[in-house]
């Protein structure tokens, strides 16, 4: 029988501009939601609560601050907790958003995403990573009804966060390369769709002048790319298209690292790692990290080469079900000889 036309959710809501937060009871009336609920982390809700309240007149907001550190029963009990809206809205980092869009998912309410920083795609994604049974997990949502970027709320954040974005959207590169080897090794079907949106967000995005990283043409590019890798994991209906060894590398040290560094950097790094291991634009990688800083910035956090020694030898355990580049031994130990051959990863132990 021949394949059926894949029918996939994409956002109903998307505006990535300059000042667009003030413009937000016109969105929601636009789009005709009376009742709506904004769930704020501590930071967020200290810089942006008050604003919010002064901006609406006609549209029901409610405030929730949420307590960091919930895990998925607290969420669902605080689902089912709360009253029903029309549209529910997070505000913030990525924790804050995920809790967000998992409380929306149980309430089967539409849910709005306005990121506070592009330090990775989660904003735009139909997963959540949450903490189940005391481990941070990856569990199916929904993409979101609406994603609303400010450029000038997220060139506040510091350069960490957008550096982390940079080195998440990269990671586009190594996974797509995983990918095609995992379905040449008869393990998964690589979506033609979307293997190309994934591929078009992260070549867009290397094409765009990199001498200032808080300009909003770069932010909105950057924010529009990861955007659109998100969307590429609702089509695949797996995170196939922006996750791939390199990510795999990162969940082993948020596991055995005795202080994680923000997913966005660790990935990147290991992105370095495995396009040298994949043989498939180093050169590419090695140009963006050195001209937006990532290099640098990566050089003062110290990190141990011991702990990415352990984490790759342990990344083909991480998902079993996949087979990347470093589900094969070969490839984990040219991996391994590069912690001590390459001089820019030398630079950075």
């Amino acid at each position: 029988m021949p394949r059926q036309v894949t029918s996939i959710a994409i956002p109903a809501v998307l505006d990535i501009s300059e000042g667009v937060f003030g413009r937000l009871e016109a969105i929601l009336e636009k789009h005709q939601f009376d009742k709506a609920i904004m769930f704020f982390d501590d930071f967020s809700y200290q810089q942006y609560e008050n604003s919010l309240k002064a901006a609406f007149q006609k549209v029901q907001v409610d405030a929730v601050k949420l307590p960091a550190g919930l895990d998925l029963q607290q969420l669902i009990q605080k689902a089912f907790s709360i009253g029903n809206y029309d549209v529910m809205i997070a505000m913030g980092g990525g924790y804050v958003v995920d809790c967000g869009k998992y409380i929306a998912f149980s309430k089967r309410t539409p849910f709005i995403s306005i990121p506070t920083s592009a330090s990775n795609d989660g904003f735009a994604s139909s997963n959540c990573s949450l903490q189940v049974e005391g481990k941070k997990t990856t569990v199916p949502a929904r993409v979101p009804y609406g994603i609303i970027a400010d450029l000038n709320i997220i060139q506040k954040a510091p350069e960490c966060f957008i550096l982390a974005g940079i080195g998440d959207l990269m990671s586009n590169i190594t996974a797509l390369y995983d990918w095609e080897f995992e379905e040449r090794q008869g393990v998964s079907d690589v979506n033609a769709f979307a293997s190309m949106l994934s591929k078009k967000a992260v070549n867009s995005f290397v094409r765009t002048p990199m001498q200032d990283i808080k300009q909003p043409i770069f932010l909105k590019e950057l924010v529009s790319s990861l955007t659109m890798g998100g969307i590429a994991t609702e089509i695949s209906g797996n995170s196939a298209p922006i996750s791939g060894s390199e990510h795999l590398i990162s969940h082993a040290l948020d596991k055995i690292s005795k202080k994680p560094q923000m997913h966005g950097i660790q990935v990147g790094v290991a992105t370095y790692i495995m396009a040298h291991v994949q043989n498939h634009r180093a050169e590419r990688i090695k140009k963006v990290f050195t001209r937006t800083g990532f290099f640098n910035y990566v050089k003062t956090l110290h990190l141990d080469k011991h702990e990415f020694r352990e984490a790759i030898s342990l990344s083909h355990t991480i998902k079993p079900n996949r087979y990347t580049y470093l589900h094969d031994k070969a490839y984990r130990e040219k991996a391994l000889r590069l912690l001590d051959e390459d001089p820019i990863l030398q630079d950075m132990f």
